[in-house]
């Protein structure tokens, strides 16, 4: 028989399904599907968490669904769009400011030296007590210590005086530069933090900012899909050991640059990664600096890791050494003695040898100006944060053969790459791991940089130095909700919603409600309520517009009605 069958993809394709069949059954949306499109499209989180709110006062409790904070769209895109507009709103705030962000600290107040001086002369009947061996005289003292510096906190003092550990055990590398690397200049850095102000020939000023791009150096040619031309000399391991130590290249570059121009350079920075995988840093500066000098540190710019040597392993997957309950560590197979432990094969790293590893920046560099009234200035930030809704190996779609094989070779790589001093896989190359514990195995280390989804990068997405804004996320965050309260409590509307001023926060405890609590809800029941209190808000909000759509306006105070 020659006819076509229904498996053909030219009959199936424009035929209708028979209703009722299991193909027009699978078509229908399922009904959560539905919700969660409507929970979406209302700006609401498809994962709430159950929480317990507690009046203290009346003793009334009741059960809130509230936002899960997911970054990630994989988890809940509704919280990863929210997450990523704040970071925007971020890095809009510290982008071209003209002043500086933090003031200096207030000058400490008599109460505040008087305990202080207290607190030095502690120090010295500490060090008495100390040389004379009265150990009960040395505790007493560090608790008296401890009231001292909580007295002090109390009085609005930030940190401690001293800190409490008082061993610094460390060891000492040479500081000296590498042979191989260029100088660089270097200045004292200042306390500014603003860009430079330029005046034109008519007397306009303005303060420019930069917007950079680096990333890691080529391990070998790649096609235009970022695969490489030829797999078998492509150097997957020194781009495994580049993206899990990138996060130190990135703070040595700042640290260099600050030294290299002589003031305090702030960024907000995220990291993505390239075609070919490769870490790609992405950063808004404050303020300029030549292009010049910015290549020059960044070919100035490396980090040397100073671990044992993991070139070549000593034991493989058939004989891997054992842990000893005894011993409390682990043992060869063979010989039954104790592995070298962490602080051991590092001591035994001579002054001589070489780094573990040198992680060093590419030639590709970009810099861009961008003043605080260019057009592109709102492009280059959805740019900077277009892709912190994904995971790493999400950001460019893996579609061919070739690609998927790019990726699994790279994650094999990090899979047996150490990635901390506490990694199980150095029990491979003969070294017991910092704080070793039984049941570790090499290969099936849970630290960050061996997941696929990070490719590496164990590190922050988001990098952003301490005086950007003189602002924490947190303070952005309430920042949003204080311009939301302004806005409604204008239009008359502040007694319920999320702007409800009634409660004390205070007076009121949330408790989270685990899995198998008795008393929280199915997540369905939360969703929908989390919808149903969406649009009840809406609903408020419309219904006020309406009634103050001709006297108050929804962007400053209420107007005073004039007299007829």
């Amino acid at each position: 028989m020659t006819g076509l069958t229904s498996a053909d993809p030219d009959v199936s394709a424009g035929r209708d399904d028979r209703p009722g069949s299991r193909a027009a059954r699978m078509r229908m949306p399922l009904a959560r599907q539905v919700v969660e499109a409507v929970a979406m499209e209302n700006g609401v989180c498809v994962r709430p968490m159950a929480m317990r709110r507690t009046n203290l006062d009346t003793g009334e409790t009741e059960i809130i669904p509230v936002p899960c904070g997911a970054t990630l769209a994989s988890k809940c895109p509704t919280c990863a769009e929210k997450a990523r507009r704040l970071r925007m709103a971020q890095c809009k705030a510290g982008w071209h400011l003209d002043d500086e962000p933090l003031p200096d600290p207030d000058p400490p107040t008599e109460e505040a030296k008087t305990l202080a001086g207290f607190r030095a002369d502690l120090e010295t009947v500490r060090l008495d007590a100390e040389r004379a061996g009265d150990a009960a005289g040395v505790a007493e003292i560090d608790e008296l210590i401890g009231q001292v510096d909580e007295e002090l906190n109390a009085l609005g003092v930030r940190g401690k005086s001293a800190p409490d550990n008082r061993d610094r055990p460390r060891r000492v590398r040479s500081t000296r530069r590498r042979q191989d690397a260029p100088d660089l200049p270097r200045l004292p850095v200042g306390k500014r933090t603003v860009g430079r102000t330029f005046e034109a020939t008519d007397g306009t000023t303005w303060r420019p900012s930069m917007f950079l791009t680096l990333t890691c150096d080529s391990y070998g040619r790649v096609t235009s899909e970022g695969t490489p031309v030829d797999p078998a000399s492509y150097d997957y391991r020194r781009a495994a050991r580049d993206a899990i130590h990138f996060p130190r290249l990135i703070d040595r570059f700042w640290q260099n640059l600050r030294r290299a121009v002589g003031w305090d350079v702030q960024y907000f920075a995220t990291l993505e990664p390239q075609r070919r995988l490769a870490p790609h840093l992405h950063a808004a500066i404050r303020g300029t600096v030549p292009r010049v000098l910015l290549r020059q540190v960044a070919a100035a710019t490396y980090s040397q890791v100073w671990w044992p040597s993991c070139d070549r392993p000593v034991y493989d997957d058939t004989c891997l050494p054992v842990w000893d309950d005894t011993a409390a560590g682990y043992l060869d197979p063979d010989t039954s003695r104790p592995l070298p432990t962490w602080d051991e094969a590092v001591d035994a790293i001579g002054d001589d040898a070489e780094p573990a590893h040198v992680v060093r920046f590419g030639p590709q560099l970009r810099a861009d100006g961008v003043t605080a009234n260019n057009a592109n200035t709102g492009r280059m930030i959805g740019y900077l944060t277009k892709y912190l809704t994904k995971s790493l190996d999400a950001c460019h779609a893996v579609t061919t053969g070739a690609q998927r094989r790019h990726v699994d070779r790279l994650a094999d790589a990090l899979r047996h790459e150490p990635c901390s001093p506490t990694c199980a896989n150095w029990l491979r190359y003969g070294v017991q791991p910092r704080n070793p514990k039984p049941g570790l195995v090499p290969g099936r280390c849970r630290g960050k940089a061996h997941r696929r989804e990070t490719l590496g990068f164990g590190g922050r997405r988001v990098l952003v130095s301490r005086r950007w804004s003189g602002k924490t996320l947190t303070d952005h965050k309430h920042d949003r909700v204080a311009f939301i309260r302004e806005q409604l409590e204008a239009l008359g509307q502040v007694a319920t919603g999320p702007a409800a001023t009634g409660t004390d926060p205070a007076r009121t405890v949330w408790t989270l409600l685990r899995p198998g609590d008795p008393a929280a809800p199915r997540r369905e029941h939360l969703l929908l309520q989390a919808v149903a209190q969406r649009h009840a808000w809406r609903a408020q909000l419309d219904a006020a517009r309406s009634a103050t759509a001709g006297g108050l306006s929804g962007t400053g105070p209420p107007a005073v009605a004039e007299a007829a």
